[in-house]
């Protein structure tokens, strides 16, 4: 079996930590280098219910999109939950790496796998990556369907095709509205909205769209109705662990490593149930009547 820092090496090859924003806080959290590593969960949040999947299923190391101390902090004391993942993960020789903002714009990263859920062609990244001279990392990603959908059709699609949560998709626009290109960026999307609206797409997934910045957005219509779509967090970019998952198969095989590699399906999107409005004012967005 490989040691940690092997499979370390090659994570960070994957996604390097110095292509993360210089607020995230990537890489590994705890671990001993010289561990052996024979099975790897991955999964979008390290939450005790993730780490308590990898302690049953006897994983050496869990990989998450999401950072555990994403600004720090001065105690580990097993008081706190956060203490008591790392406690549960030390006690049982897990080891802990992250891989966030560099995962996001990575080639393939998290919105390529977005689409590839929603089967939706990419085209290029949403924001370049500057510093990529082939113009593949980025941002988000520009995607052409293989054919035309409504708004509801396409929203339905989301539905389907991602995991469930209490949330669902919400939909601002006209639910009949042809839809052939769409923006996608796993996580949350609000912040592109100048970038969305200049690539001129016809709509819009994402997730955490709040709501004066989503008003204000479907309100500019000085270049044509742009739908958004919004899903819950966890949903958009819990593609990327099976993405991610798969990448790290192949580099097990190339190198002779025999890793047992799995993709955590349990659900840890904060939000655990969703009551449907039932005013004159609500819109469903399934089959008409």
């Amino acid at each position: 079996m490989p040691r940690l820092s092997e499979v370390i090496a090659a994570l960070e090859n994957l996604w390097p930590a110095e292509r993360a924003e210089s607020w995230d806080a990537v890489g590994t959290v705890v671990g001993d280098p010289e561990q052996e590593v024979g099975r790897v969960l991955f999964a979008v949040d390290p939450v005790r219910e993730t780490v308590d999947e990898a302690v049953e299923l006897g994983a050496d190391l869990l990989v998450t999109h999401h950072p555990l101390y994403l600004r720090g902090t001065t105690t580990v004391a097993a008081s706190t939950f956060k203490g008591r993942v790392v406690h549960t993960l030390i006690k049982n020789d897990i080891a802990l790496h992250v891989a966030h903002t560099n995962a996001d714009t990575a080639d393939p990263g998290v919105s390529d796998a977005l689409a590839g859920a929603l089967d939706l062609r990419v085209v290029r990244p949403l924001v370049p990556d500057a510093s990529d001279p082939e113009g593949r990392r980025g941002l988000g990603r520009l995607c052409e369907l293989d054919h035309p959908l409504t708004v509801r059709e396409l929203a339905a699609r989301a539905a389907e095709r991602l995991p469930a949560t209490a949330q669902g998709i919400r939909v601002a626009g006209d639910p009949e509205a042809v839809v052939r290109t769409v923006a996608v960026s796993g996580g949350s999307g609000d912040s592109l909205f100048g970038d969305v609206r200049a690539a001129g797409v016809d709509a819009f997934l994402t997730a955490d769209l709040r709501h004066h910045p989503a008003s204000e957005f479907v309100a500019d219509r000085a270049d044509g109705p742009i739908a958004l779509l919004d899903a819950a967090h966890w949903a958009t970019e819990w593609p990327w662990c099976e993405l991610a998952a798969a990448q790290l198969d192949e580099i097990s095989d190339r190198h002779g490593w025999g890793l047992r590699v799995h993709v955590s399906t349990t659900v840890t999107d904060p939000w655990t149930a969703h009551a449907a409005s039932t005013t004159s004012t609500s819109s469903d967005l399934g089959a008409p009547n």
